[in-house]
C-alpha cells in the first residue's frame, strides 16, 4: 500500500479535499505536485497555478513534475466547480453554471488524463483517481448541472480503465458523501445543517464524512496494493450506496 517516492499529481490542492490529499500523501514519502487556480501552499511539494480547463496550463503542470522529479506515478482528479454552482430545478439551471461545470468537472479530467499519460507509459505504469460523488451514484436533485457531470466522470473513469490497462496505467474513481469542506459549506449556505442531517440520514454510518476519511482509500488506489483494481468505483460515504 506505501505511496513512498511515487510522484503524485493532485488538482485542486490548495484547500479542501486536494489540500488534505496532497498533506497525507506527502506525510507518507510521496513527492507531491499540487495545481490550483488558487494560491497553493503544501509544505515539500512542488506547486503550480492551475486551470484544469486549459490544455497548456495543464501541460505546465506536468512540464514542473517531469522537471522536479522526472517522472510521474500518480494522478488525483480533484479539481471541480461545486461551491460556485447555484443550484435549483433542473429547469431553472442557469446554461452557463451547466456549461462551467461540464468544462470543469469533465473536460477538466479529460485534459489532465491526456496530459499525464505519455509520461505514466514512459514510466511503465500508473494510477489515475477521479473524485467522482454521492451526487451521481444517488442521483442528487437540484444540482443536475453537479450530478450529470460527476456521473460523466465515472463514465470516463470506466472508458480509460479499458483503454490503458494494456499500458498498466489504472484508472479509478472515488465516490464521497458531503465532506465538511469549504466546498460543501458555499454549496449548501444556509441549509448546511439541514442538507447534512438529511445526509447523515441516509447513511449507516450515521456522522458526517471528514477529508480524513478518504485520505486512505486514495492512498491505496494509488499504491501498489491495488495493483489488480481498474475501472472501479469506490463509494466513500458512509452506506448510503451499496454498489
Amino acid at each position: 500500500m506505501s505511496v513512498t517516492g511515487k510522484v503524485i499529481l493532485i488538482t485542486g490542492a490548495a484547500r479542501g479535499l486536494g489540500l488534505e490529499y496532497a498533506n497525507s500523501l506527502g506525510a507518507a514519502g510521496a513527492r507531491i505536485v499540487g495545481g490550483d487556480v488558487l494560491e497553493c501552499t503544501i509544505p515539500g511539494a512542488v506547486t503550480v497555478k492551475l486551470d484544469v480547463a486549459d490544455m497548456a496550463s495543464v501541460e505546465a503542470m506536468v512540464a514542473a513534475a517531469l522537471n522536479a522529479y522526472g517522472r510521474i506515478d500518480g494522478l488525483v482528479n480533484n479539481a471541480a466547480l461545486y461551491g460556485s454552482l447555484r443550484g435549483g430545478r433542473f429547469n431553472q439551471i442557469a446554461e452557463a453554471d451547466w456549461d462551467a461545470a461540464m468544462t470543469v468537472n469533465v473536460k477538466g479530467i479529460w485534459n489532465c488524463c491526456k496530459a499525464v499519460v505519455p509520461a505514466m507509459r514512459q514510466a511503465g505504469g500508473g494510477s489515475i483517481v477521479n473524485i467522482a460523488s454521492l451526487a451521481a451514484t444517488y442521483g442528487m436533485p437540484f444540482a443536475l448541472h453537479y450530478t450529470t457531470s460527476k456521473a460523466a466522470v465515472i463514465g470516463m473513469t470506466r472508458g480509460l480503465a479499458r483503454e490503458l490497462g494494456r499500458d498498466n496505467i489504472r484508472v479509478n474513481a472515488v465516490a464521497p458523501s458531503a465532506v465538511m469542506t469549504e466546498g460543501t459549506r458555499e454549496f449548501l449556505a444556509d441549509k448546511l445543517d439541514r442538507g447534512l442531517e438529511v445526509i447523515r440520514a441516509g447513511q449507516s454510518i450515521q456522522r458526517t464524512l471528514e477529508p480524513s476519511d478518504l485520505s486512505g482509500t486514495i492512498a491505496w488506489l494509488l499504491g501498489d496494493g491495488s495493483g489488480f483494481v481498474t475501472g472501479q468505483t469506490i463509494a466513500v460515504d458512509g452506506g448510503t450506496v451499496m454498489l
